[in-house]
């Protein structure tokens, strides 16, 4: 009888699954997946200095080249310690900025976080101040709490307010609006007197709010929150992103409907505590003349 060949195509020995194999392939995924949690892990508490450059229209000469540190979503609570703020506090007083602003969401999960994370920015220091915003964050966990830690730590709080900062006998309007989740946006409060030939700059922690701008004063936002996504995938941008417009709001320069923001990474994390392609960040902007 002649031979009946078998239905069934023959696999090559070097494919042929075994006990052994099997084990030896999922060890090898499990490593990976082990590899890429405790980098994410790592990657979460190792912030980079970036340097921007900030166009802002109107800009006077005596401000050409200004150097601003600014420090967006600290989070100081479960996930990031007052060893981590103190490191970025150094790192930012090691820069030797001109003035300091700060974006809001100082802590995480808890009012009790409040009083050790400004106890230890009221470390940072700069000739022209210091001045921040609130954040989603700092109302839920106690905005008043905060405002008052701001004051005694010598930090002015802008939220719905602005001031005007000299030099070489000229003036740049910097002002602040209240969260948009959680407060209220006065920017005609934020920019005061200043005039259409002025320069400003106005601090919003949700990048969203420029989206409402249309005030021709406005010559930039600086902005937090969203966290440049925390995770960052190729081809895919960030799968989850507090912004109702999509990616755009996600980090970096971003053009608005009149007005130029830039948007930080932000320095800690909330849950998940991790970040993948997306360090947090401590930008020294240098401030620039252009056009919005």
């Amino acid at each position: 009888m002649p031979e009946v060949a078998s239905a069934t195509p023959s696999v090559p020995p070097r494919w042929r699954w075994n006990r052994r194999r099997f084990l030896k392939w999922t060890a090898g995924a499990a490593g990976l997946a082990l590899a890429g949690g405790a980098y994410s892990l790592l990657e979460a508490g190792w912030f980079q200095i970036t340097r921007p450059a900030w166009t802002v229209p109107n800009l006077p000469g005596p401000f050409e080249g200004l150097a601003a540190a600014f420090l967006a979503d600290l989070h100081h609570g479960p996930w990031t310690g007052l060893d981590y703020v103190r490191a970025a506090v150094e790192a930012a007083n090691a820069l030797e900025p001109d003035l300091i602003l700060l974006g809001g969401d100082y802590v995480h999960r808890g009012a009790r976080f409040i009083s050790p994370c400004i106890r230890e920015l009221s470390a940072l220091r700069a000739p022209l101040g210091v001045y921040g915003v609130l954040g989603n964050h700092d109302h839920w966990h106690g905005a008043q709490a905060t405002r008052d830690a701001l004051k005694a730590a010598g930090i002015a709080c802008l939220d719905n307010q602005g001031v005007w900062l000299e030099r070489g006998g000229a003036r740049l309007r910097l002002g602040g609006v209240g969260d948009l989740w959680e407060d209220r946006q006065d920017l005609g409060a934020a920019l005061g007197d200043a005039r259409e030939s002025d320069a400003a700059l106005v601090l919003s922690h949700n990048p969203d709010f420029a989206e409402t701008v249309d005030d021709g004063r406005v010559g930039l936002v600086l902005s937090g929150h969203t966290h440049g996504g925390q995770v960052w995938l190729p081809f895919l941008g960030a799968p989850v992103l507090p912004s109702r417009y999509g990616q755009k709001y996600r980090a970096g320069w971003v053009r608005a409907p009149a007005t130029n923001v830039y948007v930080s990474r932000g320095l800690g994390t909330i849950s998940p505590p991790v970040r993948f392609g997306c360090r947090p960040e401590l930008a020294l902007g240098r401030l620039t003349a252009g056009t919005a």
